[in-house]
């Protein structure tokens, strides 16, 4: 380190900021140079960057700005998965290297699980908690992706650990993410949830019960580190029967005529939007997809009973859209056409409402900034 704190680049003896290290690290990934990307993060915490800072304060925002730069349309998906394995393969050297812990838990080290909601492919959130709680001295066994909720509680059986750290950034695992949190304190484990799919404020951990939620891999330490047990439910929280509105069954219509309403929908399309009929079939099958994410975040939305879960996620499709060329204006009658098939069904009618009107509302994509979260 520098007198100033800085950590020096690797090799040239020259203090470098952590600033400079997240624009070394994003040339690195960028241009697949595992290497490169490499030596940015190892030399920094040879000079003296720590564990946590250099998951936290470097990696972190580079990944962030990946996202951000795929949804501007700027990077494909290849390019971030590339960079995304990148960074993975760079915590798992990180994690063998010799180090003392950053900081010690206090009193005797709690055994924490860290695991994705089943169906949630995206460990690397999980992946960098596991390694903040491991250099903070806790006994942390890490699940990865996409954990069946039946094994998982099987595993808490087995293994009884202090506590259950559940990942999930797709608000489509909600109802399954509800089932392993229900079944995970049953077995007398309390869970601390977070990732986007809980809400940038929390608001869908609240609804179903977890025990504790963080927007981040700091704050989850921080939970940990004042100890966490079962929370009394609150005022805020589900009957214990569970969430009242399910009791219109109108979740459990969508999700089971899923198909059906898809294919409908995409029939429907043809004849409003007559350029269909010259698609490929490869762009039949990216429009069929589409359509599939706006039923499973209906879905989603019914479930938890949140509005802006399904606008929000309509207003970003359509500025995802609009970024690779395809006009967002499809989303629209695809909306008229699901809500055709939903007219006995008033809360689907009232999300689909309100879903057209923020597509109506929206203003035109901007260029993200760097760094910013996408």
């Amino acid at each position: 380190m520098t007198p100033t704190g800085t950590p020096a680049a690797p090799g040239d003896g020259a203090p470098r900021s952590v600033t400079g290290l997240r624009t070394a690290l994003w040339r690195a990934v960028t241009d697949r140079d595992e290497r490169a990307a490499g030596r940015v993060v190892l030399g920094a915490l040879d000079d003296g960057l720590s564990t946590e800072e250099a998951l936290l304060d470097v990696i972190v925002p580079v990944q962030v700005r990946v996202g951000a730069e795929w949804a501007a349309g700027r990077l494909g998906v290849a390019q971030e998965h590339a960079a995304t394995a990148i960074h993975d393969r760079i915590i798992a050297a990180m994690a063998h290297r010799d180090a003392d812990p950053t900081t010690s838990a206090p009193g005797t080290a709690a055994a924490v699980t860290v695991a994705c909601v089943d169906g949630e492919w995206h460990a690397l959130p999980a992946r960098i908690l596991a390694e903040v709680l491991r250099g903070r001295g806790y006994e942390v066994d890490f699940l990865g992706a996409q954990v069946p909720t039946p094994h998982l509680v099987a595993h808490m059986h087995h293994t009884a650990p202090d506590v259950l750290a559940l990942s999930s950034s797709l608000p489509t695992r909600l109802p399954a993410a509800h089932a392993a949190v229900t079944a995970v304190q049953a077995v007398g484990v309390p869970v601390l949830v977070g990732g986007a799919a809980f809400g940038a404020d929390g608001r869908h951990a609240r609804r179903l019960g977890a025990d504790a939620w963080a927007p981040d891999a700091r704050a989850a330490a921080e939970i940990l580190a004042s100890g966490l047990t079962r929370r009394v439910p609150g005022a805020g929280d589900p009957p214990a029967d569970g969430l009242p509105h399910l009791s219109d069954q109108e979740y459990t219509f969508v999700v089971g005529s899923k198909a059906r309403l898809v294919r409908n929908t995409l029939s429907g399309l043809e004849e409003s939007l007559p350029v269909m009929r010259t698609y490929t079939q490869a762009q039949r099958e990216r429009t069929a997809e589409d359509v599939a994410h706006v039923v499973d975040f209906l879905a989603a939305a019914l479930y938890v009973d949140d509005a802006p879960l399904f606008t929000d996620f309509l207003r970003w499709t359509a500025d995802i859209l609009q970024a690779r060329g395809v006009p967002a204006g499809a989303l629209l009658p695809a909306t008229t056409g699901l809500a055709a098939q939903l007219e006995d069904f008033p809360r689907a009618l009232r999300l689909l409402t309100l879903g057209r009107a923020a597509l109506e509302a929206r203003t035109p994509l901007t260029p993200p900034v760097p760094g910013a979260p996408a």
